[in-house]
C-alpha cells in the first residue's frame, strides 16, 4: 500500500513538472513562431537563443506584488485562478500515452473530459464577478456563453466516433484507429472539432473574453503576480491537452511509435500558433452565429447519417 501511494505521488509530481516545463517552452515557441511570421527576432536575450526566457518571465511574475482591488470579493478573487488551474490539470488523468500508459483507464474517459471542460468555465465566471470590474464582468459573460455554445458542437461532433468505435474509453478509441485514422472518414468533424477547441480555450481568433482592444484583457484584467500566472498556466495547459486530445481522437493517438506521436503533438500545437498569427479576431455575433447556425446543424446531421450507416 505504501509503495502504491509513493508510486502514485511520484508519477503525479513528474507529470506536473513535465507539464509545467511544456507550458514554459510552448510560450517560447509561440513567441518565436509569431516573431518569424512577423519578420522579427523574438526572445533572444536570456540564455542561449532565448531558451531561458520563460523561466525569467515566470520568476518575474511570481515575485511581483499580489494586488487585491479594494471593491473585489477577496475570497472568490483568490479562488478563481485556482479553479482554472485545477481543471486545467485534472483532465490529463484519462489521456493514454500508450497501451496501459494512463493514470486512470476509465470506461467513460471521454465523458469525464466533457465534464472537466464544462467545469473550467466557472473559474473565468468567478474571476469576472469577483473582480467587481465592468471589463472583467463582460469578459466572464462572454467566456461563459462562448464555452457553453461550442461545448455543444464538440460533444455532438464526437458522438459519431463513439457510435463507430462502440465506447467512450480513449484507449479503445485509439486502438480502433489501427484500421484507419478517424481524420479520413470524419474529416469535416475534425475541422469542426479543431475550430470549436479554439473557441473553447479562448484562443485567437476567438479570444473575445480577453480582447485587449475592447475589454483591456477581460476577465483577468485585475489580476497580477501569482493569480495571473495560474490563469496563464491553466490556459496553456488546456491548449496542450486539446492538442493531445485532438491527436488521440483523429490522428491515431499513441499508434506509430514515440517519435511519430511527438511529431503529431507538435504539429497540432504549431497549427494552433499559426492560426493566431494568420487570422483576425471574429466579432462576437459572428462567433455565436458560427456555433449555433453552422456547426450545430451540421454535426446533428452527420450524427444521424453515421447512426443510419452503422445501423444498416
Amino acid at each position: 500500500m505504501v509503495k502504491l501511494v509513493f508510486y502514485t505521488i511520484t508519477k503525479t509530481v513528474l507529470h506536473l513538472v513535465s507539464l509545467l516545463v511544456s507550458v514554459a517552452f510552448l510560450t517560447l515557441v509561440e513567441r518565436k513562431v509569431l516573431a518569424s511570421m512577423q519578420r522579427r527576432k523574438g526572445p533572444n536575450r536570456v540564455g542561449f537563443l532565448g531558451l531561458m526566457q520563460p523561466f525569467s518571465d515566470g520568476i518575474k511574475m511570481l515575485t511581483k506584488e499580489l494586488i487585491f482591488p479594494s471593491s473585489s470579493n477577496r475570497n472568490l478573487f483568490v479562488l478563481a485562478p485556482l479553479i482554472t488551474l485545477f481543471f486545467g490539470l485534472v483532465g490529463w488523468v484519462v489521456i493514454p500515452f500508450g497501451e496501459g500508459l494512463v493514470f486512470v483507464d476509465m470506461e467513460f474517459g471521454l465523458l469525464y473530459l466533457f465534464a472537466v471542460s464544462s467545469m473550467a468555465v466557472y473559474g473565468i465566471i468567478v474571476a469576472g464577478w469577483a473582480s467587481n470590474s465592468k471589463y472583467a464582468f463582460l469578459g466572464g459573460l462572454r467566456s461563459a456563453a462562448q464555452m457553453i455554445s461550442y461545448e455543444v458542437s464538440i460533444g455532438l461532433g464526437l458522438l459519431p466516433l463513439v457510435v463507430v468505435s462502440g465506447g467512450l474509453n480513449l484507449t479503445k478509441l485509439v486502438l480502433f484507429q489501427s484500421y484507419i485514422w478517424f481524420c479520413f472518414p470524419f474529416f469535416p468533424l475534425m475541422l469542426i472539432f479543431f475550430i470549436s477547441v479554439l473557441a473553447e480555450v479562448n484562443r485567437p481568433p476567438f479570444d473575445l473574453p480577453e480582447a485587449e482592444a475592447e475589454l483591456v484583457s477581460g476577465y483577468n484584467v485585475e489580476y497580477s503576480a501569482t493569480g495571473f500566472v495560474f490563469f496563464f498556466i491553466g490556459e496553456y495547459s488546456n491548449l496542450i491537452l486539446s492538442s493531445v486530445l485532438f491527436t488521440t481522437l483523429f490522428l491515431g493517438g499513441f499508434l506509430g511509435g514515440t517519435v511519430a506521436v511527438v511529431l503529431k503533438y507538435v504539429l497540432v500545437l504549431y497549427i494552433f500558433v499559426w492560426v493566431r498569427a494568420v487570422f483576425p479576431r471574429f466579432r462576437y455575433d459572428q462567433l455565436m452565429r458560427l456555433g449555433w447556425k453552422v456547426f450545430l446543424p451540421f454535426v446533428l446531421g452527420w450524427l444521424v447519417f453515421t447512426v443510419g450507416v452503422v445501423w444498416l
